[in-house]
Formats: C-alpha cells, structure tokens, sequence
C-alpha cells in the first residue's frame, strides 16, 4: 500500500503559492492551449460568449437597418432570411448558454471552497466543441451558405424540398456539435456541485447561486436532450431520405415542434435561473444584509423548473391543439408567474428591509426590475389563448421574447460582470464610463422593443423582409431602428469601459464591495489553484467573513495546506451532509481535449459535406482519443486512507464506491435516456397523428429481433458478475471478454434485423423502426469501447478489488443498455397489433 504523508512542515505562504503554482499552474505559450484549469475556462467561455454576442448585434443592426423604411432594398428576402436566424441562432445557442456555462465554471469552485470543478478536461473539450462548432456555424455567412429557416429551424422549410442548400444542415450539424459542450457543462456543473464543496458544506449551507446553477444543470440533463433528437432525425431526414418529418410518407411536421419546444421552453428558465442566481448574490451585498427568503427561493426555482418542462405547447396555440390541452397549458403557462414573483418580491424585501447603496452593478439591477417585469406581464397576456392566437407571430411576440431575454439575462449579466469583473481583473471600472453605457443600453432597449408591441398589435408579421407604406408601422419601425443604434452605442461603450478596466482600471481591493461569500476570499485576481487551503464550513455559505478566512487560508491552515508530490488535489463530500468523503485527484494540464475535439469538428464538418466513410473514421478516431483520456489517470497500488490536513484522512476518490465520475455517468445516462423516451415519444406520436397511416409494410418482430434482448441483458450480468468478481480479488477478464462477445453478437442481430427492413425511406414507421434498432446498436457498440477500457486500466495495472471504478462504469452502461434494449423490442414487437388497433378505429 502506497503512503501518502503530507510534508513534514508547514510551508509559508509564499513557499506554499509558489509550490502550488508548479502543480496548478498551465505554462506558457503553445501550453495554454492545454489548460484545464476552471479559472481559465470560465473566462475563455466568457470571452467568446461576448465575441459571438457582438456578432449577433452586428446581425441585429443589419435587421434594423432593412426595416427601417418601407419597400427597403437594402438587402433581398434570401439575404434577410439568413440574417435574422443567425441573430437567434447566436443570441440563443452561442452567447446565452456559454456565457452562463462560463460564469457558473469561473465562480462555483471558488463559491464552494474547491480548488476546481469535477472534469476539467470536459471543461475544455466543451470549451473547444463550443469555438469549433461556434465558427463553422458563423463561418457559413462568409460563404452566403447560412441557416436561413429562422432559428426554430421548423419542418418542413428546413426539409430537404424547401431548403436544398447545406444551410439547414450547417445548423443542424453545428449546432449539435455546440450542444455537446452545453450537455458536457451541464453534467460537469451538476456533480461539482453535489461532490466538489468545502467539508462541513451542507445542502442547506449552500450559496444561492449554487442552487440556482444546480436547478439549471440539472434542466439541461433533461432539456436538451429532445432538441438533439429533434437535430439527428431531421439531418437523417434531409442526408438519406428517412421521412420523419414527412406527411406524404407518414411523417409529421408539427413533431419537430415538440420536439424543439420541449427544449425550447425550459431554455427560456435555463437562460434566466444564472442570471437570477447573479441577482440573488449581487442584491444583498448591496442591500448589506442576508438574501430574504433563502429557502422560499430555493423552493421557488425548482417548482420554476418542474413547471417549465409543462409549457411547451405554449408555443403552439395556433397549430391545431384539442381545446382541453389548450386550456391545461394556458393555465400551466400563467401558473408560472408565481415562483418568478416570488424571487422578484424577496429581492425588493431583501432591498426594502437593508441600506442599499448604489454603484454600477445596481444600476443594471435595477434596469432588470422595470425590463423584465414588462417581459412577465406580456408573457401572462400571450399565455391567454385568445391573445396569443390574435398576437402569434407578431411582432409583439418579438418584443416580448427580448423583453424578457434581453431582461432577464442580458441587464443581470451585464450587473455580474460589473460585481465580477474586479475578481478577474483585480481592478474597478472607469465610471465617466459606466454610467453613460448603462443609460445607453437601457434607453436604446425600451425605444427599440417597446415600439414593436405596438407594431405587433398594429399587425406586423415577424420574420417578413420588407412592409408596404400604408399599415401606419413606418415610424414605429423608424424608432425602433433609431433606438437599436443607441443600443449598440450602449454596448460600445461597455466594450470600451472593459478594455479601459483593463488597462487603466484603479487597483481593487480584496473585496472591495465587503461581500460574504467565499469567492473574495482569496486574492483578486485568483491564482492557479484558487485557494490554498481550503475552508471548512459551519455556517450558510452566503454569510461567511471573508476577510479574516482569507488570511487564514493562505498561510495553509486549513484542508490540503500543502503540495503532494506535484499533484493537484481537491476534496469531495457527501451530497446532502456536507461530511468528508474522499480525496479526488485531478488531471495536469494537456492537449487530449484539443485534439478530442477537433477530431469531433472534422466529424461534423465530414457528415455536412457527405463524406461519410471518412465521418465514421473520425467519430472512431474521438472515440480512441477518449481512451487516451482514461489511460492517462490512474493509480497502480491501493494507497487507503490519505493524510488531508486538520488531522482528517480520507481516501482516494479512485477507491470509493461512488465517485464522481460514477455521478456523472448517472446524470449522462439521465440524459441519455431523455433522448431514448423522446424518441419513443416520437414514434407513438406519428403512429396516433401522423396521416398515412397504416404503412403498406410492417416491420414484424422476427427471430433477430428476439435474440437482442437476451444478448445485451447478458452482457449487462456478464459484467455485473465480472464486477462483482473483482471486487472479491478474483479475475475478471473472462467475464469482460463474455460481455465484448455479447455486445458483437447484439450489433450483428440488430444490423441482422435492419437488412430486413426493406426501404425505410417509404414510410415514418419503418423510419422510426431503424431508428430504434439503431439506438440500441449504437449502445452494444458503446459497450464494446468501456469493455476495452476495462480491459486496457486492467492491463495498465489501474485494477484491483479496491480500484474497480472502470469496471463500474462498464457495468452501469451495460444496465442501461439492456434496459433500453427490452424497451427497442417491446416498442418494435407491440407496433403490429398498435397500428392494427389504429386501422380498426380509422
């Protein structure tokens, strides 16, 4: 057994950053394409959040400028399709999400007294898949190629007879791509927070702003997920013809609608939670007391998050809808308002019952308050049925949508960076600056949006590239574009503020605005490591001195005051109690998620271009990388318990049960099986509405869909035994080898039953049935990579009866796997009689 001690005097606080800047620290030059670290991340991921937020302004204006004035010819109709889905496009996918993924990366470690977060490595893979997929998408209007079907990208104008370029599939596939590092974040957030917290950090301890990204992540697990189904059955729709989306061939357009807005609805909270949570921890170091109602709100944004996942047909009022679902999702809809005043009304409280003081963040604060209640107040209007259908596709729903994006992230954003910016930086703003910027933005905003309420009530369509002059919407059009120059000047000017505040900005004190949270107890700007110690906490997180606990850990008194043999180290607790669990070792900086990556871009860019035998060659290739990724950690003795500093020891995070990376493979199969059961939505669905039903041919469950079942279920107990095995110290290797066999037998009985659909092109039913048989192939072909990863820790000496976490993971994907295998076959043998019972009523 391998000893572990800490050294056997305490270092100085110089001697200690110093020795934990050789551990933490990235290097220079070419090395700072391998940073891992999350202080660097998050504010990469922040830095170009705002590169690609300048874009869509830019795309914005262009817009303004075109509708200025009647019968513009400033641009054509081809051109303006183009510039108003890229404006949604970035706005929506390349600047809200990472810019709330990279706040949430920069602060939650530094908040919950880790020295990082959970995955460094997928922070930057998701880092890479965002810029890579970021720039193929943008890249596109240098080439006039760009998605040009809006940003909702609805069936069937982006189906292959309405949009026959590769615009549609530029969106599709680049957007997808960007979602990988939304999930990967997602996933990385959710077990950072319930692991990788101060010892003594309870879930009741917690900071506001970490429930709120908590809540987020976890509507990103399962929100996302259908809007990437939606994606892969719309490209397989448009590459080889499978007619999902088709109504001539038993496909239906309305469901990619659902699809979309099953995501698309909770993105709306996803986009406002971060923000919210900013508030939350900005309003009471201002007010100079505690958050009001801390458990109210907490209470508050997970019935947010429950409701937002029931309002997706919100956004279809007008296509078609039974009056009874009708009334449920309006109801549902204006339900929603109670939790978001709940948080509105704790903040006034929080106001009301402190001594406010006012500086720039408050000025955007209070820009929120006015913005985004106008936003709510629109929204309870067009969750009134009547309403919406005289009001749908208006452009009064365009200024609703901004009131309450531009609201209720874009003014907190703005607050956080003003609050935060000196944490990076560790210097103030130029406030001759700030203050024009702020009256700027917020003057610009209200003359440009509020006029489109009453355009949209006057009768403009949105999304129309020109208007006539007889309509009487000239001059609020005139306004609104007169108002978004000033808008743009406001942003301008906050560009400028930055780079002054860069450059010129005043020396910040170490928490300059005497806020209570652990973030400003250390230096400003943060090292490498973040803390040099880390705290332990007996109180509520939010309500903490930092001052006096900052000195305090610098000079190394509290847990892992000390460098071990170079490596970077962090603690991990139980979820709910906050107690000691394990020590988690993390990875050095490297190039593996560079290359990760870039191998996943030259995938994409393969399927947009229809090559797809080198496609396939590049998803193996990311796939072997991965591998990379294990074989890189690892230990080859049991250490048992470690020395961790205040006289505690714990042990190895790679010699527990239940690590973190055990969580984050249940959070991604969470994920995983979202996708699964809104594919079988999906398939009920266009068996009970889809017209053309009943298909002339029926896939009919046969021998080879049979034996599937049986060969993924006995993998999973090949593998379960296996574990179970090495647990005991006995040899595995025979029952890995079994599940390899198992897991090719299965993929060669499901493409066994593929090769017997004849045409799945003819009909949606055949089309969901490969579908189907293909998700299950795809996770046997999954299960043969961690069955080799196995084998491979094994064969490195990563593997013993206290190091079995490989073996683990394997078993868990193969459970999950057989799981949704018996699904596949059940759907597939039941389909006959559904649609002969569907025959019978039709």
């Amino acid at each position: 057994m391998t000893e572990f001690p800490p050294p056997s005097e305490r270092l100085s606080p110089i001697r200690l950053h110093k020795a934990l800047e050789r551990a933490w620290g990235t290097g220079r030059g070419w090395h700072r394409l391998a940073a891992v670290n999350h202080t660097t991340m998050g504010k990469r991921f922040m830095l170009a959040a705002f590169v690609f937020f300048a874009i869509g302004g830019v795309l914005a204006m262009l817009i303004r400028t075109q509708l200025a004035t009647p019968n513009s010819a400033f641009v054509g109709p081809d051109i303006y399709n183009q510039l108003f889905s890229m404006h949604g496009t970035v706005m929506m996918f390349l600047f809200a999400i990472p810019m709330l993924e990279g706040l949430a990366i920069y602060l939650l470690p530094k908040m919950l007294g880790a020295r990082d977060m959970a995955f460094p490595r997928l922070s930057a893979y998701g880092f890479w898949c965002y810029i890579f997929g970021g720039t193929i998408v943008v890249a596109s209007m240098l080439f006039g190629v760009a998605p040009d079907s809006g940003w909702f990208m609805y069936t069937p104008l982006s189906s292959q007879p309405y949009s026959p370029g590769i615009n549609s599939d530029i969106w599709l596939l680049g957007i997808t791509f960007v979602e990988i590092s939304a999930l990967s974040a997602a996933v990385e957030i959710t077990v950072s927070i319930l692991k990788l917290r101060a010892p003594g950090m309870s879930l009741d301890r917690m900071p506001l702003f970490a429930w709120y990204m908590l809540i987020t992540a976890l509507m990103m697990v399962f929100g996302f997920p259908p809007l990437i189904l939606g994606s892969i059955l719309l490209e397989l729709e448009r590459a080889f013809g499978l007619p999902f989306f088709d109504p001539t061939r038993g496909g239906d357009p309305l469901l990619w609608q659902h699809l979309f807005w099953l995501f698309g609805h909770p993105e709306v909270y996803i986009i406002f939670l971060p923000a919210a949570g900013a508030l939350s921890t900005i309003i009471p170091v201002f007010a100079q007391r505690p958050i009001v109602g801390y458990h109210i709100i907490i209470a508050a944004i997970t019935a947010l998050a429950f409701l937002s996942f029931g309002l997706w047909v919100h956004h279809m009022f007008t296509v078609g809808i039974p009056h009874l679902a009708l009334a449920f999702f309006s109801a549902a809809s204006a339900l929603v308002a109670i939790p978001t005043a709940v948080q509105i009304f704790a903040w006034l409280a929080t106001l009301a019952h402190g001594k406010p003081r006012f500086d720039i963040p408050m000025l955007y604060v209070a820009g929120f308050f006015l913005i985004f209640v106008i936003g709510g107040l629109t929204g309870v209007m067009l969750a009134m049925v009547p309403f919406d259908q005289q009001a749908h596709d208006s452009y009064f729903v365009v200024a609703h949508l901004h009131y309450v994006l531009v609201g209720g992230f874009v003014f907190p954003m703005l607050a956080a960076v003003y609050f935060w910016l000196p944490h990076i930086t560790g210097r103030e703003s130029v406030h001759r600056i700030s203050v024009p910027a702020f009256w700027l933005i917020f003057v610009g905003f209200n003359l440009t949006f509020f006029m489109m309420h009453l355009t949209g009530l006057m009768g403009m369509p949105r999304r129309v590239y020109t208007y006539p002059s007889n309509f009487g919407w000239d001059w609020l059009n005139l306004l609104s574009s007169v108002g978004g120059f000033i808008l743009t000047m406001g942003f301008a000017l906050f560009a400028v503020d930055m780079v002054l505040q860069f450059r010129f900005g005043r020396r910040f004190s170490r928490n300059g605005w005497k806020a209570r949270t652990l973030d400003w107890a250390m230096p400003t700007r943060p090292a490498s490591y973040g803390f040099a110690s880390l705290p332990s906490v007996d109180r509520r997180a939010d309500d903490i001195d930092p001052d006096p606990l900052a000195a305090e850990l610098a000079a190394g008194k509290g847990y892992l005051g000390f460098v071990r043999d170079n490596r970077m180290e962090t603690l991990a607790v139980d979820m709910t109690t906050g107690r000691l669990e394990h020590l988690v070792m993390l990875p050095k900086p490297t190039f593996l998620p560079l290359i990760s990556a870039a191998l996943t871009g030259m995938a994409v860019l393969a399927m947009l271009f229809k090559v797809y035998i080198l496609a396939i060659l590049f998803a193996a290739a990311t796939v072997g990388s991965f591998l990379f990724w294990s074989a890189a950690m690892g230990s080859r003795t049991d250490s048992g318990l470690v020395p961790v500093g205040r006289g505690e020891s714990a042990p190895l995070d790679i010699e527990v049960e239940r690590p973190s990376q055990w969580w984050a493979m249940v959070f991604a199969l969470a994920a995983n099986g979202t996708l699964f059961v809104s594919l079988l939505f999906g398939t009920l669905y266009l068996w009970l509405v889809a017209p053309g039903w009943p298909p002339a041919e029926i896939v009919a469950p046969d021998l080879w869909l049979w034996l599937t079942a049986p060969a993924l279920i006995s993998a999973s107990i090949a593998w379960r035994f296996g574990s179970g095995i090495s647990q005991r110290g006995g040899n595995f290797i025979p029952a890995a080898i079994l599940a390899l066999v198992l897991d090719a037998a299965a993929i060669a009985v499901v493409f066994l039953k593929l090769t017997g659909i004849s045409d799945p092109t003819q009909h949606a039913h055949l089309a969901t049935s490969a579908a189907l048989l293909g998700y299950a192939a795809l996770h046997a072909a999954a299960g043969l990579v961690f069955s080799i990863n196995a084998l491979m820790k094994n064969a490195q000496g990563h593997v013993s009866a206290r190091r079995g976490l490989a073996l683990r993971l394997a078993s868990l994907w193969h459970d999950y796997t057989a799981v949704t295998g018996v699904a596949v076959v059940a759907m597939i043998a039941l389909m006959p009689g559904l649609i002969g019972a569907l025959a019978g009523v039709r």
